[in-house]
């Protein structure tokens, strides 16, 4: 059975703590499935290249139809010609979107904590909070974990937290409404709050 590190105020270890047995039934395509949908999500549609029909001129033939050795042309907005449209450019129109449920972004999340469970890169902690609010604090947080990045998941937090981890290139201090299965994926080790990770588990009960 997998299971999470626990550890006390000094980030040392003093037990381990189960995840439910269902999460070992989860298929890894829900983890696939959310990635792609929310690196779509993010895709910038602003890429446009105006057509034919929206380049100002063209209203006058270049030159007459016969007699000058050359191929009829009806408009310098052609695309043959420098300055006309583009044929088959990039339109803005483009929906990336890609739709997942509800129960498969949680699916998704619940692979993604198993896989870090698996690995022994899932921290549990009561607080992630740094009083002081300094960046030498919660460096020394990041360096008790003994990862190359870390992502640490907090209920809510307060300002001083956010002023100290805000600097720190290796560590992404995020709230619970924010904790989503492509962070958990992409950091080398999670370290969240127990009461986050007990609610995340009281949902798969249906609580």
């Amino acid at each position: 059975m997998s299971k999470a590190i626990v550890l006390d105020n000094k980030l040392k270890k003093v037990s381990e703590l189960a995840l439910p047995q269902r999460y070992m039934q989860i298929k890894e395509h829900n983890l696939y499935l959310y990635v792609k949908s929310y690196l779509a999500s993010l895709r910038a549609n602003n890429a446009e290249a105006k057509k034919r029909g929206e380049v100002s001129g063209g209203g006058k033939k270049p030159w007459n139809q016969k007699g000058g050795g050359r191929a009829r042309a009806g408009s310098i907005t052609s695309p043959v010609f420098v300055g006309g449209g583009v044929s088959h450019g990039p339109s803005n129109n483009r929906n990336y979107i890609l739709k997942i449920n509800k129960k498969q972004k949680r699916l998704a999340l619940e692979y993604a904590l198993l896989q870090k469970a698996n690995d022994n890169k899932l921290f549990v902690v009561d607080s992630v909070a740094v009083s002081s609010g300094k960046t030498k604090d919660a460096y020394a947080m990041f360096k008790a974990i003994q990862q190359k990045n870390v992502l640490f998941v907090a209920q809510m937090s307060d300002e001083p937290t956010f002023l100290a981890f805000r600097n720190l290139q290796q560590c992404y201090l995020i709230d619970s409404n924010e904790l989503n299965a492509y962070l958990v994926a992409n950091y080398r080790a999670v370290v969240i709050e127990k009461a986050v990770l007990d609610e995340i588990i009281a949902c798969d009960k249906g609580e």
